[in-house]
């Protein structure tokens, strides 16, 4: 329910203008996310949103726009956590993971630099894995995969 309520947060104040945490909560409650201030102050600060001038001149949240270099140790840790089977084909690589998590770990693999992935798509708890070539899929796959 986190990771849900947290994509939706961002969702949120990509796609509007909320100045508030009262304005956040209203927006998660129309949404389907009953939720406290109090959980939402502790989402901001999570997901590391700014203030930013909008459109009216007034600040507005907004999500920062920075990539962050994860560490493969870390994707190695999420990953112990949710993961479910690894399968290849190819040079293509199918990660199952527990529902809601392919996201949240699809870009964890995104921001880590290994030699031979070109992206990833991800469902819920699914993700494709693109790499250059057979090999590189091999690799990438005894990179990541839990032992």
């Amino acid at each position: 329910m986190k990771e849900k309520r947290l994509m939706k947060i961002r969702e949120i104040v990509s796609q509007r203008e909320i100045e508030t945490q009262e304005e956040l909560v209203r927006a998660l409650e129309e949404a389907g996310f009953p939720v406290t201030q109090a959980t939402i102050s502790r989402d901001i600060k999570e997901l590391q949103l700014i203030k930013v001038v909008g459109s009216n001149g007034r600040y507005k949240y907004a999500v920062p726009v920075h990539t962050t270099t994860v560490s493969l140790d870390a994707v190695r840790r999420k990953l112990a956590e949710v993961f479910l089977s690894i399968a290849r084909a190819n040079n293509l690589l199918v990660l199952k993971v527990m529902p809601g998590n392919a996201h949240a770990v699809g870009a964890m693999i995104d921001n880590v630099n290994i030699d031979g992935l070109l992206g990833t798509i991800a469902g819920d708890d699914t993700l494709l894995l693109i790499c250059t070539d057979d090999e590189a899929a091999q690799r990438v796959a005894s990179l990541i995969a839990p032992s």
